[in-house]
């Protein structure tokens, strides 16, 4: 549960090219408005996941006091984003008998914590428990059965999980720069929050988040996220392809991605002609002029392996057919020219760009697509504090569920 202090929430990103924290205040007519942001380029992560925990917490910690110093408060809890540990997806379905009764918040309770996580995910950690439907007496569709009378109780959960060892560095970097986690939340997730309208989430849309290390995929339907998964490929992947086949440094290769990149051929773009710093060079004496259709001769393909890739991962889910035709792309790499029009041809489908719609307070250097999931982290804070995501601790057998906890549960439903 997020607890907010004189009505503050921080939500943090840890990425691979990034790290960011976003302090706003909670305003009960308009939403939420972020008071302090803060950024600092990514060290000691890779793919999402902590390489190097000293200067990963020192990324952290920096990015952490520049939101603090640009609102003058000091933040206790955070909800951080989970980018790595290969978040996955589990979908179950249990019943319980009711014997005929009103259903109220009890037998939800008790329905919710039937549901065991397999044994090969033992060395995996949850991250969410997402009621997506309940059924009585085999009628589905129903999402809110308190109130409601029945002989069985049915309830379809997805859970989220993630690597242990990589959500328990994550953990540990937190909390050497003296914050505690109040919740966490899959990035793609977050990012849907901040992006997506209602009617997309209601209708089926897959919302792509394109990051530096990784391109993460979330899957709405009806409301609910019902499907995530992550690809590790991202734009750190385009640059260093970039800095491979033109051998140039890796800032060059960014910023030659940046200017003059993009995924989707032009006529002129053989009359084009970059000028390519080479690798080794102290001074850069003489020119090394390459056309700009080398440059897209190189972004093309990955973007298209990247975009193949999530073709196939929503395939084989089988959840493809429930997403519409609807895709919406954020992220830093989305931002490349010609993204939309690569993404629309591979995966057949109506796509646009998504950025941050739900707070306000935001800069343009901060309210692109680069910053969605951090914004969607304070979305969620506000939905964890009410009964928007169940705690994880709701599944049987979690590890958060101790003996004393069940026990608890058990005298509450009994007396």
């Amino acid at each position: 549960m997020v607890k907010t202090k004189n009505g503050i929430v921080a939500a943090l990103d840890v990425g691979s090219s990034k790290v960011s924290c976003f302090i706003a205040r909670v305003d009960g007519s308009s939403g939420l408005r972020v008071i302090g942001i803060g950024h600092q380029p990514s060290s000691g992560i890779r793919g999402g996941n902590i390489v190097d925990m000293e200067a990963a917490e020192h990324a952290i910690s920096s990015a952490v006091n520049g939101a603090e110093q640009m609102c003058g408060e000091r933040v206790e809890e955070i909800v951080v984003g989970v980018g790595g540990g290969y978040p996955a997806s589990h979908t179950f379905g249990v019943e319980v008998a009711i014997n005929g009764h009103e259903i109220t918040d009890r037998d939800i309770r008790r329905v919710l914590s039937q549901v065991h996580l397999p044994a090969e995910t033992s060395d995996r950690e949850l991250i969410h428990t997402m009621p997506i439907g309940y059924s009585i007496d085999g009628r589905t569709g129903i999402r809110d059965p308190r109130g409601m009378y029945g002989e069985r109780l049915g309830v379809d959960v997805h859970l989220v999980t993630a690597a242990a060892g990589a959500m328990r560095n994550l953990g540990v970097c937190v909390k050497r720069t003296h914050l505690e986690i109040a919740e966490r939340c899959v990035t793609p997730f977050a990012a849907g929050l901040a992006c997506l309208v209602q009617d997309e989430m209601d209708l089926g849309v897959t919302l792509i988040d394109m990051g530096g290390g990784t391109t993460s995929i979330a899957v709405f339907y009806d409301g609910n996220l019902i499907y995530t998964d992550s690809i590790p490929v991202g734009g750190n992947h385009v640059t260093n392809d970039i800095a491979r086949g033109l051998s140039t440094p890796l800032s060059d290769a960014e910023r030659m991605k940046i200017l003059y990149g993009r995924s989707v051929a032009k006529a002129n773009d053989q009359y084009e002609i970059i000028d390519v710093p080479l690798i080794g060079e102290q001074e850069h004496t003489e020119p090394n002029h390459v056309p700009r259709s080398i440059l897209v001769g190189i972004i093309r393909p990955r973007l298209e392996e990247t975009f193949e890739l999530v073709r196939g991962r929503l395939e084989s889910s089988g959840v493809d057919k429930l997403t519409g035709r609807r895709i919406v792309l954020t992220g830093g790499a989305s931002q490349l020219d010609g993204v939309t029009e690569s993404a629309a041809q591979i995966l057949n489908k109506q796509v646009r760009n998504g950025r941050p719609v739900r707070v306000s307070g935001l800069a343009e250097a901060t309210g692109g697509p680069a910053f969605s999931a951090c914004a969607g982290l304070l979305t969620y804070a506000l939905r964890a504090q009410g009964n928007g995501v169940q705690p994880a601790s709701h599944v049987g057998g979690e590890s958060e569920a101790s003996r004393f906890g069940r026990l608890g549960m058990w005298l509450r439903e009994n007396f």
